[in-house]
């Protein structure tokens, strides 16, 4: 059966460590845009193109809870799932999970909530999820099918 959550494997550098080298909180928000990225590209290419042209995805919240700390050079697996599905927003949850030696842990866990908007950046309105994205993210959905309670 395939995997319930989109991934971006990812190894922690120096760069993204404090003085102290622990990871630098900022960078688990970094690492959910970064996913979300590779998600349009990999499995929602034909939304890259809308994004070129005028539609636009707004990050209205993020959030992470730290459950344990990493540091330069763990490997993590970023797991993205579609947690809620609506008419023009939608929201995921990553799941930071440590890879040592085949075992893995959970070192953190996020959230993020997008909306789609369109239109020029001085008239910018809500705007419909587009269906190739809807369709792209259905794999990935918490509960059930993705476009459970959506209408045409």
């Amino acid at each position: 059966m395939a995997d319930d959550y989109f991934e971006y494997r990812h190894t922690v550098g120096f760069e993204e460590t404090n003085l102290v080298g622990n990871v630098y909180y900022v960078n688990y928000l970094r690492w959910q845009g970064r996913c979300r990225e590779l998600f349009l590209q990999q499995k929602a290419p034909d939304v890259l193109a809308e994004v070129q042209a005028d539609l636009k995805l707004f990050t209205l919240k993020v959030d992470c809870e730290f459950f344990s700390e990493i540091t330069a050079f763990d490997e993590l697996s970023i797991r993205m799932r579609l947690s809620e599905l609506g008419q023009t927003q939608l929201e995921f949850t990553f799941d930071y999970v440590k890879v040592t030696g085949g075992v893995e842990v959970l070192i953190a866990r996020g959230r993020q909530r997008i909306a789609c908007m369109r239109g020029p950046n001085t008239n910018t309105v809500p705007s419909r999820i587009p269906e190739g994205l809807a369709r792209a993210l259905e794999p990935y959905a918490t509960h059930g099918p993705a476009l459970a309670g959506r209408t045409a």
